[in-house]
């Protein structure tokens, strides 16, 4: 199993920029790779996937009539990225963040950015992730999105779009870390000679970041991690990321407000919480405030919040930025609060709200890819020219009936990268999320989580939907 009759095809490839002819940061793998014996690198694949398992590095699906718990996949041929070129998206990354950022600010404070003309208001209110009790809030240093995981696709000219944003619990990043001390005992060679970025700072980015959300008069501030509970889909990376920081692994039963403050139940008494990494969506945090039926989350907690005696990443309210409508407004964001032009593009996107643009989505719908506003995993999708046409109809009575909550997009030839397909190496569809930090500064960890469809032909790389995972490899200049 070599890469000597591998194909890329009429697809842009990660690795590969003609039939035989690797990209310059790629020679040094597809070389090692190449000079391996037969049925090896199958050997080493088989060998990292019993790894995975060993560690118990599993994700859940929910309504999953096999059982809700699977083993992540993962390839090991990784996907490489040339200095240049994450200099590039590091920018875009940074450039948008901080638009985001003071997005939020705005529309919780004075929405100027409504009051100017750029975005209706009614687009904002009627968004599920928009909260008025986070009215007025003022997170510290003003910082509203302290973790973002930012998903980016590759099209088939080789351009970069950003396809969404995630501010609220994005995941993943946990497999981004054990992907890599997998890869490095698989490729222990290669790693001693090429200049690959390191990615296991993260912990240590994550933790200083959440340490500058605490008081500033405390000299050794209390971090724990709030999860939902071992049922939740990420709960892997919630024990995973309270472990790599050593900081503790809570759930909202563990937690009570004692006067005015967040208190953490422990077998010595009560100790005061000063800050959260919070794995639990807004609306189940605090039931005085918003779901009264909610069990995961601490009675008060938001009267803790507004009085700033706790800190919470990220923010509450952030959600709003993760719907799909306003996620179009994105590069006008960036131009309005920055005065700079995006460096990193939207993928071109219509709005159904908007009656002449709804009529070209129905008209269209064998050629675009529709999707819900706010799902995510891969569901509330119709990715038109694969469906059918009773799928399509479907979908375009939704569209009318709902038109605020659905946009569409063209189906882009999304780039590929070369995975193990059984006995042979074959190009599957990814895309790309890396993690930013807001903390004193902006970090955005290097590479970041390679999903690929692992079905062939499959657009869909979601790890619900049968996708799995690489590892992603910034190679330095030497």
């Amino acid at each position: 199993m070599r890469f000597f009759d591998y194909d890329p095809g009429d697809f842009y490839d990660e690795l590969f920029v003609d039939k035989g002819q690797p990209r310059p940061e790629s020679v040094p793998l597809i070389e090692r790779i190449n000079s391996l014996p037969e049925g090896e690198l199958l050997r080493r694949q088989e060998a990292a996937q019993i790894a995975f398992f060993k560690m118990g590095i599993t994700f859940n699906v929910y309504g999953d009539g096999q059982g809700t718990e699977r083993i992540f996949p993962f390839d090991i041929i990784p996907r490489i990225l040339a200095a240049h070129e994450w200099d590039y998206l590091e920018r875009g990354l940074k450039q948008r963040i901080q638009a985001l950022n003071l997005f939020l600010s705005d529309i919780y404070h004075d929405q100027k950015i409504v009051k100017d003309g750029l975005i209706p208001l009614d687009l904002i209110y009627s968004a599920s992730g928009f909260l008025e009790p986070c009215i007025g809030l003022n997170p510290p240093e003003g910082i509203w999105c302290h973790i973002t995981g930012t998903d980016l696709v590759r099209d088939r000219d080789g351009r970069w779009y950003v396809l969404e944003d995630n501010l609220r619990c994005p995941s993943g990043v946990s497999y981004v870390l054990e992907n890599r001390r997998v890869m490095k005992s698989t490729f222990p060679l290669v790693f001693n000679t090429m200049p690959i970025q390191p990615v296991e700072e993260y912990p240590s980015h994550l933790l200083e970041t959440l340490l500058n959300l605490a008081p500033a008069h405390l000299l050794d501030p209390t971090v724990v991690v709030l999860t939902p509970g071992i049922y939740n889909s990420a709960y892997f990376e919630h024990s995973f990321l309270a472990q790599q920081m050593g900081v503790e692994l809570v759930e909202g039963r563990d937690l009570v407000v004692v006067d005015g403050y967040l208190q953490m139940r422990t077998t010595k008494g009560l100790k005061r919480v000063d800050v959260i990494y919070r794995r639990v969506d807004d609306i189940f945090i605090d039931p005085l405030t918003f779901r009264p039926d909610s069990l995961l989350g601490i009675p008060g907690l938001m009267d803790v919040y507004r009085a700033g005696r706790v800190g919470i990443a990220n923010a509450l309210g952030t959600g709003v930025a993760d719907d799909k409508v306003i996620y179009a407004y994105v590069p006008q964001m960036i131009r309005y609060y920055l005065g700079e032009d995006p460096i990193l593009e939207n993928v071109p996107t219509y709005l159904c709200w908007e009656p002449e643009q709804q009529s070209h989505v129905l008209s269209n719908l064998d050629k675009l890819v529709v999707k819900s506003a706010n799902e995510s995993g891969g569901y509330g999708m119709l990715i038109g020219p694969h469906a059918t046409p009773l799928e399509r109809e479907v979908f375009a009575e939704k569209i009318q009936a709902a038109p605020r909550n659905y946009i569409a997009q063209p189906t882009l030839c999304l780039s590929r990268v070369p995975v193990i397909a059984q006995d042979l190496i074959e190009g599957c569809h990814v895309d790309l999320r890396p993690y930013i930090l807001y903390g004193k500064d902006i970090f955005v960890n290097p590479g970041g989580l390679t999903r690929v469809a692992l079905k062939k032909g499959s657009l869909v790389v979601n790890s619900s939907q049968g996708g799995g995972s690489k590892d992603t490899w910034v190679v330095c200049k030497s």
